[in-house]
């Protein structure tokens, strides 16, 4: 399976911050958000991952990710023009899939929590057909793509922000297709918004009876950073879990290593390239233990 991070968008909730950088390059705590989803990826076993941003913002993803090889991954980049839709994402990595199943995540939402992501890229380079998603309680699911379960987890339905919800369970930005994804997408009609909806391509495999749903409980925390107070309150989530614990959520390095991506040797040759700072010194403690 290989991963998908569209990273696009114009900020403008973010505004004036995101005038010199784009919001997936904003910090969240002490690290770029772009981390926090490539994190979700990694842990996942994802190591073939397509960035999709700006003409603008691109080569500084470029300049700040590289080629991945520092943590034995491989990155590859690509434009997004305009913002015409979150499935348009599928069609410009038509080429970089090559009829492999995919894991599109956005730039901008941040997981923590034992998801089972591992388990479910296990099952579709397996051969599983269909697409999969998750499906998380909120307490205003009037703002979401909304999936409504029956008692065995079969979708029954699903909405795009609807304004009587049949469920308060709303689906994150983190999304499993099979190779037809790329094809299903091209077929889209675009909204009334002039974008391919995510939603309506979801509804695809929902027609064909092949799209599943994993309810997500309460060990699981989700964080959608595109405005002002939710990049605040995930700041002070991260700050909190990692001063209680002593450990980092979504620091590259370390989930390479321990994924067995890069040996404690390239990780140690890593982190003495990094400036002195407290990321360096944790990288550095991780080899004392």
């Amino acid at each position: 399976m290989r991963g998908i991070v569209l990273a696009g968008g114009a900020g403008t909730r973010l505004h004036p911050m995101t005038m010199v950088a784009s919001k997936q390059l904003q910090p969240v705590y002490d690290k770029p958000m772009i981390y926090y989803p490539l994190a979700t990826l990694m842990l996942g076993g994802i190591r073939e991952v397509l960035l999709i941003s700006t003409p603008e913002d691109l080569p500084r993803f470029e300049e700040l990710l590289g080629d991945g090889a520092q943590w034995g991954m491989k990155l590859s980049y690509a434009v997004q023009p305009e913002p015409k839709g979150l499935a348009q994402a599928l069609i410009i990595a038509k080429e970089f899939l090559d009829g492999q199943p995919s894991c599109l995540i956005l730039g901008d939402n941040i997981f923590y929590g034992r998801m089972g992501v591992d388990e479910i890229v296990r099952d579709f380079e397996a051969g599983a057909v269909g697409a999969t998603v998750f499906g998380y309680p909120v307490q205003d699911p009037e703002r979401y793509g909304i999936v409504e379960l029956d008692t065995d987890g079969t979708v029954l339905s699903i909405e795009e922000k609807p304004a009587k919800p049949k469920t308060n369970l709303a689906i994150p930005g983190l999304y499993f297709y099979d190779k037809h994804a790329p094809e299903y997408a091209s077929s889209l009609v675009p909204s009334s918004r002039g974008e391919l909806e995510i939603t309506d391509l979801n509804r695809v495999y929902l027609n064909a009876g092949t799209l599943s749903a994993r309810r997500l409980g309460r060990g699981i925390a989700w964080l959608d950073s595109g405005t002002n107070e939710s990049l605040l309150e995930s700041a002070n989530f991260i700050a909190t879990v990692e001063k209680r614990q002593g450990l980092k959520i979504a620091c590259p390095e370390e989930i390479a290593w321990r994924q067995g991506f890069i040996t404690a040797e390239q990780l140690l040759a890593t982190a003495q390239a990094m400036p002195r700072s407290p990321y360096r010194e944790y990288c550095m403690s991780l080899l004392d233990d």
